[in-house]
């Protein structure tokens, strides 16, 4: 056979197979029905009257058969179509064949039980058999009873054969695709957290997924972790155009968006919901932060030191261990940069007009990783510098969560040396400030999983407790690990605030273990400014 590719609707065939297939089945429907109208013919199923019979098991059969064998096949099968009709089944037979369905609204016209999910979509109850597929009647709904159909078809539902893979152009960020032969694969978007674990390894992220479900067949989503998702809207909003308008058994053109169990359809990828756009603007303000930027991203202008940054994080790919000279000369450059945004006078008189740097959209996070990289290098005079730079620095730009300032402001007292219960007094009020249901900027996960973390450890360097430190700095790494995931981002590489307060408490003689991912060792124990490996 020239092409023995599979079919894209029914692979379990050849193309030249399936296409022969699907001729039988209409020359077998035109001689049964003649010019019946509500009968449709799909590539992968036949529907009539809201019944849906796939071909898939069909297609299976005719696969191990003869050539010879296909009419006959394809007539019973028809005629099977012919005679199946609701009702008959037992309450039994109805609650073991149940499963969910989502279906245009129309579609669920004149039934009572299906629930709204989102504008144009139901969730309806189906009667599901290998061969045909039926939304269930609200007589038989209320015969086998709801409550128990519900439970049952959500158990059915969860069973459903997927198959999935990560889909990765160059310049666009990342979705999954999940698709397969089950009627009920886009249906699975009710149970998105599920299927998110699932599919990545990971939880449903605070700030919710992006969702297309196009046809019955195909389901494809985007978790909302950084500011790729603003990008990734406006991938799944062409993909879903184009996939509903295309393929057989169409759903829904939207995007949508899951958040706290809920399906928002998203009108336009151009003007989302205001919440959504919230989120999306919030994360965009990180990424221009140079705290969540990709690896081929550039700094906004005005900011060498996310780039310099981004360059001494990348290295951690080929060097680890922060072994070379080269990655050692990365941090001192970072240094270098990250301190020239926040010049000063001697004893608090005012910089020299030609030191003033240009403005920095996000200066109090700015600060914070210049801090933390003082730490790393060990540059004592660089750390205090920064320590005396006025609060008022840090405020201005973009618009900055008050748990960064107070955070800041625990730093710098805790260096400068003020009173403890001062220092006590501002870091019981950045863990305020930074509560799970404290309203932020920052996404939930980001805050909890990354930002969070070196304050966490403060608490317990403060305290002195070397055992829940190093409890505390597997722990936060772990997180770092959970937020970050396969991200290609240089940061993903290297726990930057976990590093700092490490490299603070190695100093204090904490028993800190120097073998953890995420810490460059030669940095953490301070060998590399003093051994150069590469230079001899």
């Amino acid at each position: 056979m020239e092409n023995d590719a599979p079919d894209s609707h029914l692979p379990m065939l050849a193309t030249p197979q399936a296409e022969r297939l699907r001729a039988l089945v209409a020359e077998s429907v035109r001689a049964r029905y003649g010019a019946e109208t509500g009968l449709v013919l799909a590539p992968d199923a036949v529907e009539r009257a809201g019944h849906l019979f796939p071909l898939a098991n069909l297609a299976r059969r005719c696969a191990e058969a003869p050539d010879a064998d296909w009419p006959g096949l394809v007539d019973a099968h028809v005629a099977a179509l012919a005679e199946a009709a609701p009702g008959g089944e037992s309450a039994a037979e109805l609650l073991a064949g149940a499963c969910l369905r989502l279906v245009p609204a129309d579609e669920a016209a004149g039934l009572a039980h299906p629930r709204e999910v989102a504008e144009g979509l139901r969730l309806a109850l189906a009667l599901a058999s290998p061969d045909s597929v039926r939304l269930l009647t609200d007589e038989e709904v209320a015969r086998a009873g709801a409550d128990e159909l519900w439970r049952a078809g959500r158990r059915a539902l969860t069973r459903e054969p997927m198959r999935h893979e990560e889909v990765r152009l160059e310049g666009h960020p990342v979705l999954c695709s999940v698709y397969g032969d089950s009627p009920f694969v886009a249906s699975r978007a009710v149970l998105l957290p599920e299927v998110v674990a699932e599919v990545t390894g990971r939880r449903m992220p605070d700030a919710g997924a992006l969702v297309a479900m196009p046809t019955r067949h195909l389901l494809a989503f985007h978790p909302i972790v950084d500011g790729d998702a603003a990008d990734a809207l406006t991938d799944l909003a062409t993909y879903a155009a184009r996939a509903h308008a295309e393929d057989p058994g169409p759903l829904s053109p939207r995007v949508h968006w899951w958040y706290d169990g809920r399906l928002t359809a998203i009108d336009d990828a151009r003007r989302p919901p205001r919440e959504l756009a919230d989120v999306l603007r919030a994360l965009s303000a990180l990424d221009q932060a140079g705290r969540l930027a990709s690896a081929g991203s550039t700094a906004p202008p005005g900011e060498p030191f996310a780039a310099a940054l981004a360059h001494a994080f990348a290295l951690a790919e080929s060097d680890p261990d922060a072994a070379r000279a080269e990655t050692w000369d990365a941090w001192l450059a970072a240094q270098d940069r990250g301190c020239a945004l926040f010049p000063h006078g001697k004893d608090g008189e005012p910089p020299a007009a030609e030191a003033v740097p240009e403005p920095v959209d996000d200066p109090a996070r700015a600060w914070l990783d210049a801090f933390y990289v003082t730490l790393v290098t060990r540059d004592r005079e660089r750390t205090t510098r920064l320590c005396e730079v006025p609060a008022e620095a840090l405020r201005g730009g973009a618009p900055v969560d008050d748990y960064v300032l107070h955070w800041a402001e625990v730093l710098r007292g805790h260096w400068l040396r003020r009173p403890v219960d001062d220092v006590v007094d501002l870091l019981v009020t950045t863990i305020k400030a930074s509560h799970p249901d404290a309203e932020t900027l920052a996404p939930k996960d980001f805050l909890n999983l990354v930002d969070y973390q070196p304050v966490a450890l403060f608490h317990r360097l403060l305290t002195h407790d070397h055992e829940a430190f190093g409890e505390a700095l597997a722990e936060s790494l772990v997180r770092h690990a959970g937020h970050w995931g396969e991200s290609s981002a240089p940061r993903a590489r290297v726990a930057l605030g976990p590093l700092a307060l490490a490299c603070l408490a190695y100093d204090m003689d904490f028993p800190v273990r120097t073998d953890l991912p995420y810490l460059p060792k030669y940095l953490l124990n301070r060998q590399r400014l003093e051994v150069a490996p590469d230079r001899s």
